[in-house]
């Protein structure tokens, strides 16, 4: 799969901890408008900087592709990134700063986690504490994270977990709803945890225990 690393606006908790060299490794680095002072703390050059610049006014590379758009768009500065990692043919996104701050945009980026997996893509969210993706019908492995929760929650009106297994609380033909939160810190004891999806979207998340 070809990779794309997205640097957004919102809050990266534990960048100083990120490893800046191994991000390097991707195939295609985009800066979403103040997301590009992170990629400058950790040294990395992106391929391209989008965005209305709203956030950002620093001074910009002048060997870096630009796209400058309007205030007054429909999509966020977010969502034209991962547009454009799309049209560049990468089907594995990670972004970062999609976190905190203002929680409209957190919850907008939450959104565009469904449209990347709608344009068939595997994209996710990640900080020091969080990871957070969106899967649908089929079977996935789900790896073991070491002090991490694992939460599930339904994005559709419903989803059906045909089976949730390799976690403290199982589950096995459950039709997990949208406005019922039962699938909040759960934890992985083996391995893996396996998920099978008949139905809906379902939201993955990692946290760090507190």
């Amino acid at each position: 799969m070809k990779s794309c690393i997205i640097f957004a606006g919102g809050i990266i908790e534990g960048i100083d901890a990120l490893d800046g060299e191994g991000l390097k490794d991707a195939d295609y680095i985009i800066c979403a408008d103040k997301g590009y002072e992170y990629a400058k703390k950790l040294g990395i050059k992106p391929d391209l900087i989008v965005g209305d610049f709203d956030s950002y006014d620093g001074e910009l590379p002048e060997d870096t592709e630009i796209i400058r758009s309007v205030p007054e768009k429909d999509d966020t500065d977010t969502l034209l990134a991962v547009k454009k990692a799309i049209s560049a043919g990468c089907t594995d996104i990670m972004l970062y700063g999609g976190l905190g701050g203002r929680f409209d945009h957190t919850f907008a980026n939450l959104q565009t986690l469904i449209y990347a997996y709608k344009h068939g893509c595997l994209m996710g969210i990640f900080d020091i504490d969080n990871v957070l993706c969106v899967f649908g019908e089929g079977e996935w492995d789900l790896p073991k994270f070491d002090g991490l929760y694992l939460s599930l929650f339904s994005l559709t009106e419903n989803a059906v977990i045909d089976k949730l297994s390799g976690v403290k609380y199982p589950l096995e033909k459950y039709n997990m709803s949208q406005d019922f939160p039962i699938g909040v810190s759960n934890e992985v004891t083996s391995d893996k945890a396996y998920l099978r999806i008949s139905s809906g979207l379902v939201l993955v998340v990692y946290s760090a225990f507190t």
